[in-house]
């Protein structure tokens, strides 16, 4: 039987499986590691990720028929920005290559195997993009009833990528963090269990970002790793596997986590640069950077506790620098990636120009979270620029255009 922990009230006997949070004060719920004699080992060897990483997770039977091989995602160095920027170590974890092309899938697929081993025959999430997808994918491989509440508006490429699944897509007039609220109490009462953003399960996926960093460095810890930040729970999530690797004594050094938020709607950067133990509600505003514009993030204040505590960043960035950063990550270096996982590019820029980025050799990690063909809608048409050339005249006009290509 798992156990739970909330950072602000402490370990609890029981908890709601409908409930990711603690019913004393609200907080992210999460999994207490359960003691392992002889310790945790990770089995390289094995090809699922969730076989490799299996001693950190919560999962006392595995069903591999569940999986849909979700991470393993390459970690890609980005050797001419590094340059650019006078970061000799900078890398791109690019977690567009998972199933549904984004980060969600590490977190979805715990979060599926446990619904499954407690018998539930239904699931479901609230969401305005990546999650949505994510869910339908795995409730259709596991071949559970899902239910997927989108905000009212979400764009058609949101609701195509989800809706290609066959899940029950129902749009939602309202507030995000509302319909998070009201899909608790409604899931309870109809045997629905809504993984949502923070949930405790899907927070346990996310450790495994963590882990493949370490192995993929070499069996070390970054300097820094930069990830875009909305509910918070991919941060606290990544947190939790750094802290994993430090109990079992296979990194010395914790890295200097940094989270993004957009300008715009920034409510946690706001409350961590004013000292605030505890993020406020903003007037949001408008900003092109739909996934992590959250401006009631549900695991905002455990987010601004383990930054202080292990002395991480919280930044914003422009959408004007977020869209810039993302042309220089495609033209520079071939990846794609959406808006929103190029803030980790902006961040760094940013950041390392004020001298406040950690530099000690070990490398900065990038997560760039989804694919940038999510988000064509999002892309301006002025940008690209087009050669038009008559066929008698293409071969004068490629030579016109042949140069060295820039290192």
């Amino acid at each position: 039987m798992d156990r739970f922990e909330c950072l602000a009230c402490g370990q609890l006997d029981t908890r709601d499986f409908y409930s990711p949070l603690c019913p004393a004060c609200g907080e992210p719920l999460f999994v207490v590691p359960a003691p392992r004699p002889g310790g945790r080992r990770i089995r390289e060897e094995r090809a699922l990720a969730l076989e490799r990483f299996a001693d950190f997770l919560p999962l006392e039977r595995l069903d591999p028929a569940l999986s849909l091989g979700e991470g393993s995602t390459p970690l890609v160095r980005l050797g001419r920005l590094g340059r650019r920027l006078g970061l000799d170590g900078l890398f791109a974890k690019n977690e567009a290559q998972n199933p549904t092309a984004s980060f969600k899938d590490r977190g979805t697929a715990v979060a599926v195997q446990k619904a499954a081993a407690f018998g539930a025959g239904r699931i479901g999430t609230v969401s305005t993009g990546n999650m949505a997808a994510s869910t339908a994918a795995y409730g259709a491989r596991a071949g559970l009833q899902t239910f997927v509440l989108l905000k009212e508006g979400t764009s058609p490429a949101g609701l195509l990528g989800a809706g290609v699944y066959k899940p029950h897509l129902v749009a939602v007039r309202g507030d995000y963090g509302a319909v998070f609220e009201a899909s608790l109490a409604i899931g309870r009462r109809l045997g629905i269990p809504f993984m949502n953003s923070i949930d405790p399960y899907r927070l346990e996926g996310y450790k495994l970002t963590a882990f493949e960093i370490f192995l993929q460095l070499g069996r070390r810890a970054p300097d820094a790793v930069v990830v875009p930040l909305s509910s918070g729970g991919h941060l606290l999530g990544l947190m939790r596997g750094f802290a994993d690797l430090e109990r079992e004594g296979l990194i010395a050094t914790f890295p200097q986590i940094v989270g993004v938020q957009a300008e715009p709607c920034s409510p946690l950067v706001r409350a961590f640069e004013r000292g605030l133990p505890r993020w406020e509600r903003i007037d949001a505003g408008p900003t092109r950077a739909h996934a992590i514009a959250n401006p009631a993030p549900p695991g905002g204040n455990a987010v601004l506790r383990l930054i202080r505590e292990r002395d991480g960043l919280l930044a914003a960035v422009s959408d004007e620098d977020m869209f810039e950063a993302q042309a220089e990550l495609a033209a520079g270096e071939g990846l794609f990636c959406q808006p929103e996982s190029a803030t980790t590019l902006a961040a760094v820029k940013k950041l390392a120009a004020a001298g406040r980025l950690r530099l000690g050799g070990g490398g900065t990690v990038l997560v760039l979270t989804g694919q940038g063909l999510k988000t064509m809608h999002l892309l301006d048409p002025a940008r690209v620029a087009i050669q038009r050339l008559d066929l008698g005249g293409l071969e004068e006009g490629l030579a016109r255009l042949c140069r060295p290509r820039a290192s």
